[in-house]
């Protein structure tokens, strides 16, 4: 060998050898470790494994190959390289799949090395878990869809001993009241299979719409599957359409369409659950079928809400219950999951009171009630979906009357229908609105997009526990896990979707993962943020909504100063703030304690990471004016129910959110307001603003017309200004000051007169809330 050959293969080999030495040397601590949800058991050892274009997959069994492709397929997106999947192991740099028969279904081993990575299971759940936790130890730029320089693929070495806490995981999608597209159900499975959740609740059918083909009955799709498109009105301010109205807003999902989605579902451990709903929630089918109700009077779809919910199947009628077994026939057909989910829930019986056919079947079953009867019905399906093999779920609904025997029971209205089920045997599995319902508000409503009400932030979500006190420790043992549910009235976009589900359904995977022991918020609030890092990548719309600052504002109206204080879902959270026309940078003040104001302010403030705002900024103005303090008095008194801060809440400065139900509106119901403000002494005045809302769906309008006048003496009054405002239909939430400018003028008396719009479209009294009389 000539002495350049030899040089150049000691170069290489002192290279080799450095590189070995230096990822050895390696040390990474745990606060790198950002995996979610947290493992059960984490050693972290000294050194580090590096992927790189010569690494190697090493499988037990040929049909392993599928679960690599989620590593192999990122990689070639990042570094364009093309990772070979073997059957024997090289000496060196691979990731090897051991099989261990002792393990749980869906428990792994990772034990991590400065040369190989061993991924220990009993089957495919947890070579999944495997691949999905080294995905989230490697640097977050793997989840790039383009090529990536300059990052080393290094990940530390470590043990991890993983396995769930529970085994039932779900998220519900509602795909009936809003129709998404089979690609969004995939990569919503992507991102499920990520968090180690394993079950897809699927609601096929409600009211307004039915999204599932069956071959047996093709109107339930040509039209149950349409309704007239009325999406430019709030939910519950649509018209009731008829039968002869032809829909055009609306979908539905082929067999074949969906058995791909199952197929797909299985290669990343996640069982899709099928909900045919069964008495009430199906308008659609019977506007398909009229005569599967007790009337049998045709019915158009209905385009929004529904309540309360009378049109339901007819429990008396034979030929109900052939419907339904023919139609979950097929069903299970497409959908080889343990569980068929039959709904249950809110039936209003009105009409099985009346029906002679319903009256007929509890007499010859002995039945007392219509409570019995629907326990009849869901007793009766219970019983057919035994003989196919399978299980029924239901809302927590199906206790009353008496629970079919084998029925297993989700627990959405609270937790005591669960803890009930429980006590009596029934398997259980926790989804209650206060913590699960992905459909409610997870940030102050003025900077979110609509959603159904309520508030769940992302740190209520992580206090969520599927067993609850008061249990025994036999009664434990039913809980099989929990579900997030996202309710679709108001999410009309997969963009919307997205937002609703993350980060959230990350927080409440770790709830039902991890030990709860090892569950910590200030730990998790850190971890959640790289998190976003990665979604980033993925091109999640993932809400920001646990970075915003929220207001606690009072006003002591004795000494006419305000009090604001600032706070963040984040633990010891860096809010810093700034006042007037200050811009917010790192230079801003540091919050330490609630500000005291007297006089008009704007204050701005921040979440602060690492010295850089995060999050939408917040921003208020508490705006002392002439009207502050001073007497008021109205023509007809604000409602019972909403009274806002008492005698002084339409002149303390505090203003009303997009939540109707803060505490800062007064309200009347199918009444004008009109107002006097006494000034105390003749003041010098140009301006009167009336802060209002508009949420359409519970009937709560705009003004019409705001009107100002005033006077010297209480008596005599001119008026000085007007603001006209015509009805018009409004979806979403809004918030509106009515601003009415006049020639300067000295007064004592301001009197504002605000035209509440006599009656909604529908023929319902409106509300007409009111949060400040501002007058300058």
């Amino acid at each position: 060998m000539s002495v350049i050959k030899k040089i150049l293969v000691m170069a290489i080999i002192v290279i080799t050898v450095s590189c070995q030495k230096s990822n050895e040397d390696i040390i990474f601590t745990e606060s790198d470790i950002a995996v979610i949800p947290k493992p059960a058991k984490l050693l972290l050892n000294k050194g580090a494994f590096q992927f790189d274009e010569n690494t190697k997959f090493i499988l037990a069994a040929a049909s392993q190959k599928e679960v690599t492709s989620v590593l192999i397929d990122k990689f070639k997106n990042v570094s364009g390289w093309n990772l070979d999947v073997l059957e024997q192991a090289p000496e060196e740099n691979y990731v090897q799949f051991i099989i261990d028969k002792n393990l749980d279904d869906e428990a792994y081993k990772l034990n991590v090395g400065s040369n190989r990575i061993l991924i220990t299971s009993k089957g495919k759940a947890g070579f999944i878990y495997g691949v999905e936790t080294l995905r989230q130890l490697l640097p977050v730029a793997i989840e790039s869809s383009n090529s990536v320089s300059g990052t080393d693929w290094l990940i530390p070495n470590l043990t991890i001993e993983d396995q769930p806490r529970y085994k039932y995981r779900g998220l519900m999608l509602d795909v009936s009241r809003h129709f998404f597209e089979i690609a969004y159900l995939k990569k919503t499975i992507d991102r499920l299979a990520m968090l180690k959740m394993n079950v897809l609740h699927l609601h096929l059918v409600d009211d307004q719409g039915w999204r599932i083909e069956i071959k047996k009955y093709p109107k339930l799709t040509e039209v149950g599957a349409w309704r007239v498109d009325q999406e430019d009105k709030h939910w519950d301010g649509r018209y009731t359409t008829s039968a002869d109205e032809k829909g055009t807003y609306g979908g539905f999902y082929t067999q074949d369409e969906l058995k791909d989605l199952v197929a797909y579902a299985a290669t990343k451990n996640i069982e899709i659950i099928p909900e045919i709903e069964m008495p009430a929630h199906v308008s659609s089918a019977i506007a398909a079928y009229p005569e599967l109700s007790c009337h049998e009077k045709p019915i158009g779809v209905p385009s929004g809400g529904v309540w309360p919910i009378t049109d339901i199947y007819c429990a008396g009628k034979e030929h109900t219950f052939e419907f339904l077994e023919n139609v979950l026939e097929e069903v299970m057909e497409i959908f080889p999951s343990k569980y068929i989910h039959v709904g249950g829930d809110e039936a209003t019986k009105t009409n099985w009171k009346k029906c002679p056919d319903c009256n007929k079947r509890m007499r010859s079953e002995n039945l007392e009630n219509v409570e019995e009867l629907q326990s009849y019905f869901i007793k009766r399906m219970e019983s057919f979906i035994n003989s196919k093999g399978k299980r029924l779920i239901g809302w927590d609904e199906i206790l009353e009357g008496g629970i079919a025997p084998e029925a297993t029971v989700m627990s959405w209205r609270g937790t005591k229908g669960g803890l009930e089920a429980a006590k009596q045997g029934h398997d259980v599995i926790m989804t209650p609105g206060s913590h699960c319902y992905f459909d409610h508000y997870q940030g102050p409503q003025n900077e979110e997009p609509l959603a159904w009400g309520g508030y769940t932030p992302l740190s209520k979500v992580y206090t969520f526990d599927p067993v609850v006190e008061g249990m025994t420790a036999a009664e434990a043992k039913h809980v099989l896990g929990g579900q997030a549910n996202l309710w679709s009235e108001q999410i009309k976009t997969t963009s919307h979707s997205e937002y609703m589900i993350f980060p959230r359904l990350a927080a409440l995977s770790e709830t039902l993962w991890s030990t709860k022991e090892s569950r910590n918020w200030e730990d998790f609030s850190t971890r959640i943020v790289t998190m976003f890092e990665r979604y980033d990548y993925l091109d999640i719309n993932y809400a920001k909504s646990a970075y915003l600052v929220m207001e606690d504002v009072k006003i002591d109206m004795d000494t006419q100063k305000v009090t604001l204080a600032l706070n963040n879902e984040f633990t010891d959270a860096d809010i810093r703030y700034t006042l007037n026309d200050v811009k917010l940078t790192n230079a801003a003040v540091k919050y330490t304690e609630p500000l005291t104001i007297n006089e008009s302010t704007e204050i701005h403030a921040s979440l602060f990471k690492n010295d850089v705002p995060v999050g939408v900024p917040f921003h208020t103005n508490i705006k002392f004016h002439k009207a502050v303090g001073k007497k008021l008095t109205f023509k007809e008194v604000y409602d019972d129910r909403y009274q806002g801060e008492g005698e002084f809440g339409m002149v303390n400065t505090l203003r009303g959110t997009k939540n109707f139900s803060d505490g800062h509106w007064q309200a009347w119901l199918g009444k004008d307001m009109e107002a006097v403000v006494d000034l105390g002494e003749d003041t010098s005045v140009q301006e009167v603003i009336l802060g209002t809302l508009e949420n359409q769906g519970p009937g709560i309008y705009f003004p019409t017309a705001v009107t100002v006048s005033v006077s010297t003496d209480g008596k005599n009054y001119k008026e000085v200004g007007v603001e006209k405002r015509a009805y018009a239909k409004n979806p979403s939430f809004d918030l509106k000051e009515f601003k009415i400018s006049f020639e300067e003028q000295s007064v004592r008396y301001v009197k504002i007169f605000a035209k509440n719009l006599s009656k909604t479209p529908e023929g319902g009294n409106v509300w007409l809330f009111v949060d400040e009389i501002i007058i300058n």
